[in-house]
């Protein structure tokens, strides 16, 4: 069990999973770059946040928005963009907002398509585990809404990907205490970081090794202490 001073994000989980690299540079460094496909993401989540009343009752459905959360076990906090709550004959719990019994439905909103990387279904699934944490009842499912394709893709908290999501909230402790950035590798995914250029920069003019760049800057630092001398 975490102490509330060392929850972290549940968010950072999802950029851990696709890069601990990129993670490390978004919160231990501070380093973050908008482009177009950051600020979509970003006006795709204040649109699933609503400027309306943070939760309305739709038949059988209570949708609630920008919901908090925490779990003391896995050491996470945050918010969800929305969590519905459907509801059911037995086995669900009660809520101020309506009668009867309900179950939890988290709903993440991303930019883009599903990926092969399952880093949103790991978010996906540590806020399940926050809620089942906060309310005491089993939540067994949830969904991604994603903006290219304007479908949601429902995900089932099944045991691989509960185990997949705790040993990356432990993963993301781990990194968190190291306090080291781990090392640049390249891969077809970078593309898809907006971090790309702060990572990797463009190498500079071809056939200008490292070498010599070290080489001239060492001569005009001497040149400098020799005129000082002077």
């Amino acid at each position: 069990m975490y102490a509330e001073d060392d929850l972290l994000p549940v968010s950072a989980l999802q950029h851990l999973v696709f890069c601990e690299r990129q993670c490390a540079l978004i919160y231990l460094e501070g380093i973050w770059e908008d482009n177009p496909l950051t600020i979509e993401g970003s006006h795709l989540h204040e649109r699933a946040h609503g400027s309306g009343p943070r939760s309305e009752l739709r038949g059988d459905t209570l949708i609630a928005r920008d919901v908090a959360l925490r779990s003391f076990r896995l050491g996470l906090s945050g918010r969800a963009d929305v969590v519905e709550f459907h509801r059911v004959a037995e086995g669900g719990i009660r809520l101020a907002e309506a009668d009867g019994l309900w179950l939890p439905f988290p709903v993440e909103y991303k930019r883009g398509r599903p990926k092969k990387i399952r880093c949103d279904e790991v978010q996906l699934c540590a806020q399940a585990i926050c809620l089942e944490e906060m309310l005491g009842v089993g939540v067994m499912r949830g969904a991604l809404f994603y903006g290219a394709t304007k479908k949601r893709t429902g995900v089932v908290f099944d045991e691989g990907l509960r185990a997949d999501t705790e040993r990356a909230a432990k993963r993301l402790h781990e990194l968190m205490a190291e306090q080291r950035t781990p090392a640049a590798v390249r891969e077809p995914k970078c593309r898809q970081c907006s971090l790309e250029e702060v990572c990797m920069p463009a190498p500079g003019p071809r056939g200008r090794s490292v070498r010599r760049y070290l080489h001239a800057s060492m001569e005009r630092n001497l040149a400098g202490l020799d005129s000082e001398e002077e």
